[in-house]
């Protein structure tokens, strides 16, 4: 670039200082600022139902679930089951070896059979006189005694075969092929996937919000304007805090759904805490922070902007409640209150000047030209 000339230089100089003086002469006149472009809506009463975001995991139903583990310890001779395969009422999910089971079945089969014969005996002993009495209720006891543990092995016999006590969907399978199964290891699990709920972990202050009955939208993303693709209620809400994770189990049962919901999956949720008819609610947009609380900037019937502390309650994804601070009627600035000064002029956008909602840039400041 060429260095400029000290003629051009000396004429930029003379412009800048004459540009000074000018605004300098207008402020001292006293003359307002005008906000151009700016937009403002009126505050009107409405119905708001103020919500809770959450994450949802879709889960299945207390009652619907069920949990398969092994009779005794025996080992693992096949397993049929596989995670999110489905399956009928009945279906053979996991194999025990049968060995043991039909051992302990004939042994206990044999042991009733001896007390019966035994009880026979002792009676036909005390009938001649032969024995005491006692010996017959001795005989009538081990009878009794013998009789529940056949039917014990035989139940156990019966279940070394693992079947699913409902028709639904694989969730777990820890089966492992030769493995010796403990019976206090769950093996399989079968979910009803008709009924299905919603589980949520919320903050303690978020849960204390809720309450059983609320209303819950589900959506696929959390992008404004999400379709909503499902709603619950909640039907449970915990009353322990986790320790590990510090959070509280919140559950929702679902209504309907617009797609079919898979167990396991996560959803974005929005749960309705509070709903009021008559609510002062203003765009988001409106809402500038001031410390630690908002601030809006009103607009007189002047077109003069005052900045005046406003009481948030709640708020969606496009609305904030106003609790205190202003009125039905009154005029706010939306677009263009970020950056704002107290008691400016707004010259409100025309709507061939609106800018793009999708970026908004702060609107600039100029002011007003001395009167002729």
């Amino acid at each position: 670039m060429r260095p400029l000339t000290p003629l051009l230089l000396l004429g930029a100089l003379t412009l800048g200082a004459c540009a000074k003086d000018k605004d300098d002469e207008q402020a001292a006149s006293g003359a307002p600022r005008v906000v151009t472009g700016a937009q403002t809506v009126l505050v009107t009463e409405a119905p708001f139902a103020e919500t809770v975001d959450a994450t949802a995991l879709v889960s299945g139903r207390p009652g619907h679930i069920a949990v398969l583990s092994a009779p005794g310890a025996a080992r693992i001779a096949a397993v049929h089951a596989m995670v999110g395969q489905r399956v009928a009422a009945g279906a053979a999910l996991v194999e025990l070896d049968q060995v043991a089971f039909r051992a302990a079945s004939q042994s206990a089969d044999a042991a009733q059979g001896a007390a019966e014969q035994n009880l026979l005996r002792q009676q036909r002993l005390a009938e001649a006189g032969i024995a005491p009495r006692r010996d017959v209720e001795l005989a009538v006891a081990e009878l009794a005694a013998a009789t529940a543990a056949a039917e014990t092995a035989r139940r156990q016999s019966e279940l070394s075969v693992l079947r699913s006590p409902i028709a639904g969907i694989v969730t777990r399978v820890t089966a492992t092929l030769g493995a010796t199964a403990d019976p206090a290891q769950a093996l399989v699990q079968v979910t009803d996937g008709s009924a299905l709920d919603l589980v949520f972990s919320l903050m303690p202050a978020q849960a204390a919000r809720v309450r059983r009955g609320a209303r819950v939208a589900l959506f696929d993303d959390q992008r404004a304007g999400a379709v909503v693709i499902g709603a619950a209620t909640i039907v449970a809400v915990g009353g322990a805090v986790d320790s590990a994770t510090r959070s509280m189990i919140v559950r929702a049962e679902l209504a309907h759904a617009g797609r079919i919901l898979q167990i396991g999956e996560t959803l974005n949720a929005r749960i309705a805490v509070g709903e009021r008819a008559h609510a002062i609610v203003v765009p988001l947009e409106a809402l500038v922070p001031d410390g630690e609380g908002f601030k809006v900037f009103v607009v007189d019937a002047s077109g003069m902007a005052h900045a005046r502390a406003v009481v948030v309650g709640g708020r969606t994804d496009t609305l904030g409640e106003i609790v205190d601070g202003l009125k039905t009627g009154e005029r706010v600035v939306t677009y263009g209150a970020y950056g704002m000064d107290d008691s400016v002029k707004v010259a409100p956008a025309s709507p061939a000047a609106t800018p793009a909602a999708s970026s908004p840039a702060t609107p600039a400041a100029t002011r007003a030209p001395d009167a002729k």
